[in-house]
């Protein structure tokens, strides 16, 4: 396994996705009895800190629906964490309009590159044009002071 299970941390994990998914409305638990599920959440609530019983609560409480959706959110998020250690690995987020979005992704193609390969060569490509543009005025500054003396 690439990523290590770290128990506390996860378990911190799964309990904050546990009442994320109560406090949205969704029933986290397995019981029927509305009575019965209201203590199993306040039984959650109160063992935040405690991972073995986090735990515990999971394996006697916890609504079987949930079970593998939060197998993928706990290995999303675990991959997430030892990514952000990272600075290459870390995840980064731009706010890009859809035609330009559009665009990129339209030239991307065209290079059979990603879209951060894409942006790296249109920027390189824009600082090359930009020296060249200088190169040539300098030359036609000294070729104009040199035609006028």
């Amino acid at each position: 396994m690439k990523y290590q299970q770290l128990e506390n941390l996860e378990c911190g994990w799964k309990w904050q996705y546990l009442i994320k998914k109560w406090k949205d409305g969704e029933a986290v638990t397995r019981h029927i009895d509305s009575s019965e599920a209201e203590a199993a959440v306040k039984l959650l609530q109160k063992i935040e800190h405690e991972p073995t019983l986090v735990l515990e609560w999971i394996d006697n409480h916890m609504s079987l629906e949930l079970d593998n959706k939060m197998k993928q959110a706990i290995r999303a998020k675990r991959k997430r964490h030892f990514n952000a250690e990272q600075i290459h690995t870390k995840k980064k987020s731009i706010d890009l309009d859809y035609r330009v979005w559009e665009k990129l992704s339209f030239r991307a193609n065209e290079l059979g590159c990603t879209l951060s390969d894409a942006i790296e060569y249109l920027l390189s490509e824009a600082s090359r044009s930009e020296k060249a543009s200088k190169a040539v005025s300098n030359l036609k500054e000294d070729l104009s002071k040199l035609l006028s003396d």
